[in-house]
């Protein structure tokens, strides 16, 4: 049996009754052989130059200089590429006879009568893909601690269990993955969408948790066949959009996801999107037959995780220290939680569910946060600090005001370049200052205990500069925690008792 019919057989096998909700034509076929190859022959070291529409011409597989040398990656990239397009042109000229190595090499690639129109029209479609067997190999791995979860979520939601593959193609089953474009987690949610389905913000970030993004992404799924009816669809929603699927569907008349991807011609359905379906289908049948293609390989174990869905705001601090984890163990079991809990700017929320391993606990999690004293248990979360941006305002100078970084305010805010509106607001470092020392900067408080409220103050902050609380603050100028402030508007700080003695 050759080598397409064999991974035919094995699809069919691990498919069983659910095939026909995941066909495979044969138009679409050496797409996913390709993505076979792709996550079992090349590693990440390696890798192939192809045509980027008939995934079936391959024209060399190159060997990279390592990950390090970025720039000798990228020269090695482009002189093969060159290499190819050079061969390329001399074959749509007609030339098929006493060929270079080159040119003989890429002749082969193709059926035999290629058309020199055919050539002439590939040299624009000159692509290289990495390879991913090693990678695909640790995300297997991986996936044992993973899988279960998955499979139980897919099952209560009515969905198929072929869909528990999913994340090869998005993360490699990795719950930290960050994409260039801003896709997050082991289900590479953008913001947006996540935001449908989880919170996502500068102090909880879900994406990130294995758990609740399984569950958004199970609920998405199940939307996108509500929208599209078909699982190839569904699927390629799921990189597309589900909208634009159903216009794909509707320019072309046809569910049929193999006419869809050769023929849809969208402005937005390039390379990854017509090749989601088929990397599924690949990732498929390696994830089924995983010992066929890795060896030997051994999965991960499942976490049994003491869970506690908390009623107060905690100091992660606390908690630490209460446990006898440290700071790190509970970051890395509770992934969504961001910076600002770690570095005591924020408290873990109430309504957020602790995960920690029962085999690293002496007792029950609820014990533990039961014995924390009331200083440690908060009602409230610590209020944000915050900067609103007036003309003239950029990063560059409100991270110098505030003595921060351009790069913190980007994460924090979830800004992807430097550009900002005026009038927008941003949060800021929870320990950022924009003045000099209280000692120096309120000598003549207690003869004149009012402050001039300057642009960028708000309540949190002018409370903070001068340690009295926010409540205190309101009350003794008679307004709410929320008033808006105005530049130049007077505020007590200070009781007035304390400046009659």
């Amino acid at each position: 049996m050759n080598r397409g019919l064999l991974l035919i057989a094995l699809l069919l096998i691990s498919l069983g009754a659910r095939a026909e909700d995941f066909p495979r034509p044969a138009a679409i076929e050496p797409a996913v052989q390709f993505w076979t190859r792709v996550y079992t022959e090349v590693t990440t070291d390696q890798g192939y130059i192809h045509d980027a529409r008939h995934l079936g011409v391959v024209y060399e597989t190159l060997d990279l200089p390592p990950p390090a040398y970025y720039r000798d990656r990228q020269k090695v990239e482009k002189q093969a590429k060159a290499r190819v397009v050079s061969a390329l042109n001399a074959l749509a000229q007609g030339k098929r006879e006493g060929l270079s190595a080159d040119e003989a090499r890429v002749l082969a690639a193709w059926p035999e009568g290629t058309s020199s129109s055919t050539f002439r029209a590939a040299t624009q479609d000159v692509r290289f893909q990495l390879g991913q067997s090693d990678r695909f190999k640790a995300g297997l791995a991986r996936s044992g601690q993973w899988k279960p979860f998955i499979r139980q979520v897919l099952a209560t939601e009515g969905l198929p269990a072929e869909l528990d593959v999913l994340p090869h193609v998005e993360s490699s089953f990795n719950p930290a993955a960050w994409s260039r474009v801003a896709a997050a987690g082991m289900w590479q949610f953008m913001p947006g969408t996540a935001r449908q389905f989880m919170r996502v913000d500068h102090v909880v970030d879900q994406r990130m948790d294995p758990f609740t993004a399984t569950e958004g992404a199970a609920r998405l799924l199940k939307r996108n066949y509500a929208t599209t009816g078909t699982w190839p669809l569904a699927l390629t929603g799921y990189n597309h959009g589900a909208g634009g699927m159903v216009k794909a569907a509707k320019v072309t008349g046809t569910t049929d996801i193999a006419t869809i991807i050769t023929s849809y011609k969208g402005r937005a359905f390039g390379f990854a999107s017509r090749n989601f379906y088929p990397s599924f289908l690949a990732a498929l049948t390696v994830d089924r037959n995983a010992e066929h293609y890795f060896p030997g390989l051994r999965l991960d174990a499942p976490v049994d995780y003491d869970l506690l869905t908390l009623n107060e705001y905690i100091p992660a601090s606390a908690l630490a220290r209460s446990t006898g984890l440290g700071m790190e163990e509970l970051q890395r079991h509770n992934p969504a939680l961001r910076e600002p809990i770690w570095n005591g700017d924020k408290h873990i929320p109430a309504g957020y569910t602790l995960r920690l391993p029962r085999a690293e606990l002496q007792h029950p999690l609820a014990q533990y946060v039961a014995g924390l004293p009331g200083d440690m248990r908060y009602s409230q979360q610590k209020p944000d600090l915050t900067h609103r941006i007036a003309n003239g305002d950029s990063l560059w100078l409100i991270a110098r005001r505030y003595d921060t970084s351009v790069a913190k305010l980007k994460s924090l805010n979830g800004l992807r370049g430097d550009n900002i509106r005026v009038g927008k607001t941003l949060i800021l470092p929870g320990n950022a200052v924009a003045e000099p020392a209280i000692a120096s900067l309120d000598a003549s408080l207690a003869a004149d205990p009012v402050y001039s409220v300057r642009k960028g103050d708000s309540l949190w902050s002018i409370a903070r500069r001068f340690q009295v609380s926010q409540q205190q603050l309101a009350a003794w100028n008679g307004i709410s925690e929320k008033h808006y402030l105005q530049p130049g508007q007077k505020l007590r700080v200070a009781a007035m008792e304390s400046t009659q003695r």
